[in-house]
């Protein structure tokens, strides 16, 4: 049989293989960081010219499609704010979660009003150094992360090259970038001593204490029990994560150990109604088997049955803030790390 002859390859085909090359080649051939190849490809005075001009000449070799409109963006031009929402790998919590869509609605609010646009992206929360590429490419002039997750360090890294970057979460030690975010400390403190006050001694918590804001909570909860002079159960500490059935796998967990319970503090809102559900479908009567406290006052909460006793998050302060001290960065002045007031929202699954 005649051999058929293969088409010749499509030259669209050609550019679009090219196209597809990636910073990270760039940077291997370079021997610096993505970061490094996507600041020299914007123009960042911050990159060395030998450094800028090696990368230039290696993603012309490579016919790299470098994006001109990018470079030539200045900040008085550029009217954008990266708001980055990290995600875990192993969960992948959603973006429609009620935390998240509060949050980007402050956020959105708040920017509107300052009249910027808003580009919503996301990253691996092991990477949070990520979240600098749409400022590093010259999208946009400065980041707001919800959200530190268990990379403080990483953080630390973007703010001592000059990121402007505002993180929505828990002041912790040797911080070198600017936060927002509730009193976690005094949120907890104020579902203990609710509980401690309805006659509960016996308080499970539901969360992973890793996590910087859980674990403050955590800390405050243990910080009213003290106070009472009970001491805090360790078996009573349930690590739980943010996916749908989490206060579900913990409760079970509980219910495993077997120890005694009287009540429940978890550590967001969809955890608490999670668990709330499991009870009922145990025949464990809420709040009369058991008390449950949830966190964040997402919308949701006060329609719940049994209507939810949670603390509210500052979320509608919260946009404003961010935006607040995101604009002092980008203007080259400091921006203090702040922290806002919580309070404790009383209703129908603790009384």
């Amino acid at each position: 049989m005649p051999k058929t002859t293969p088409p010749p390859p499509d030259a669209d085909s050609g550019t679009a293989q090219q196209r597809r090359l990636q910073m990270a080649d760039i940077a291997r051939l370079a021997g610096v960081s993505t970061s490094t190849v996507s600041r020299a490809l914007a123009g960042s005075k911050l990159i060395s010219e030998e450094t800028r001009s090696r990368v230039l000449e290696l993603a012309r070799s490579l016919k790299y499609n470098i994006n001109i409109g990018a470079q030539n963006l200045r900040r008085k031009q550029n009217r954008t704010v990266g708001v980055v929402v990290p995600y875990d790998p192993a969960t992948r919590q959603h973006l429609s979660d009620p935390f998240f869509l509060s949050m980007l609605g402050s956020l959105a609010d708040a920017l509107t009003e300052q009249g910027f646009d808003m580009l919503v992206s996301r990253v691996d929360a092991s990477e949070l150094d990520a979240a600098a590429a749409p400022f590093d490419t010259g999208r946009v002039i400065g980041i707001v992360l919800i959200g530190q997750w268990r990379h403080h360090d990483q953080l630390n890294q973007l703010a001592a090259r000059h990121v402007p970057i505002v993180v929505w979460g828990a002041q912790l030690p040797q911080q070198l970038y600017c936060t927002v975010g509730g009193d976690n400390v005094a949120g907890g403190a104020l579902a203990g001593a609710h509980l401690l006050a309805r006659g509960r001694r016996r308080i499970a918590f539901f969360g992973d204490i890793n996590l910087p804001e859980i674990g403050h909570r955590y800390a405050g909860l243990c910080q009213a029990l003290n106070e009472a002079g009970v001491t805090a159960d360790p078996q009573l500490l349930v690590p739980a994560g943010f996916v749908s059935d989490g206060g579900r796998l913990a409760v079970e967990e509980l219910l495993v150990r077997g120890v005694a319970f009287d009540a429940v503090f978890a550590g967001s809102d969809l955890m608490a109604m999670s668990a709330i559900n499991t009870f009922r479908q145990l025949g464990l009567d809420v709040p009369g088997r058991v008390a449950v406290v949830g966190y964040d006052d997402i919308p949701l909460s006060s329609y719940f049955h049994p209507p939810l006793t949670t603390v509210q998050q500052p979320i509608q302060d919260a946009g404003r803030a961010l935006v607040a001290s995101l604009l002092e960065l980008t203007e080259g002045r400091p921006a203090p790390s702040l922290q806002l007031p919580t309070r404790l929202i009383v209703r129908d699954s603790t009384v």
